[in-house]
């Protein structure tokens, strides 16, 4: 079953014009194959069937991983590891938080780092207003923070505001698009209308951050390195 996975997968992201070695996409196929056998316990997803979930979940993910910038990535509500998972396997250079309250959710996400070898991924259950990360005696500021089916955008930015600085990028992935910010400080950098390969649905991602300083510059084709 694996092989017409991958060739699925291939085939969607040769459509979205994203490119990753082989070796890459298997290891993107194992990844939802063990979403599939741990959801029979744990119901990690609503989403059953595994051809389908190369389309919603992979796909649907790696639509925003050219959005990518800088080194630290903090994924909210990462539920079963989407978006974050995707993109530390395509982003092998970054380093990706993964944020979940639900314990049965963040045993999973150990589990998948364990088997998928993702040594650039943490893993933390934490609810996220709880989370103060320390480095060297320092609080860590993320490059980019991601949200993906967690809550409404006024929500994502208020309960992440103390792991933000005045660079960080927020990624806020939605259906219908809604521009709406709902709180002050803050602006939209850009709001970009996605083609998903296989998703007969609309797709969204705006990119917000403080209005203090706007980053100038983002990269133009995914990092696959």
């Amino acid at each position: 079953m694996k092989e017409p996975l991958r060739k699925q997968l291939a085939a969607g992201l040769q459509q979205m014009g994203l490119f990753y070695p082989v070796p890459v996409q298997q290891k993107l196929i194992h990844y939802i194959q063990l979403i599939a056998r741990w959801n029979q316990a744990f119901n990690l997803t609503a989403i059953r069937d595994v051809e389908e979930m190369v389309s919603k979940h992979l796909l649907d993910s790696l639509a925003v991983q050219p959005y990518l910038e800088g080194e630290r990535v903090l994924d909210v509500g990462s539920g079963a590891g989407l978006p974050g998972i995707p993109f530390a396997i395509t982003s092998p250079n970054r380093r990706f938080y993964l944020l979940d309250s639900n314990g049965k959710k963040t045993r999973f996400l150990m589990q998948a780092k364990i088997e998928l070898k993702l040594d650039n991924v943490e893993v933390i259950h934490s609810r996220v207003e709880d989370y103060r990360p320390i480095e060297d005696g320092h609080a860590i500021y993320f490059d980019v923070i991601t949200a993906r089916a967690y809550a409404v955008t006024e929500t994502i930015l208020a309960s992440t505001a103390h792991l933000q600085n005045d660079e960080t990028v927020i990624l806020v992935m939605q259906g219908k698009c809604d521009e709406t910010l709902g709180i002050a400080g803050y602006r939209i950098l850009d709001s970009v209308e996605l083609a998903v390969a296989g998703l007969d649905a609309s797709r969204h991602l705006l990119e917000i951050c403080r209005c203090a300083e706007v980053p100038q510059s983002r990269p133009d084709q995914n990092d696959q390195t």
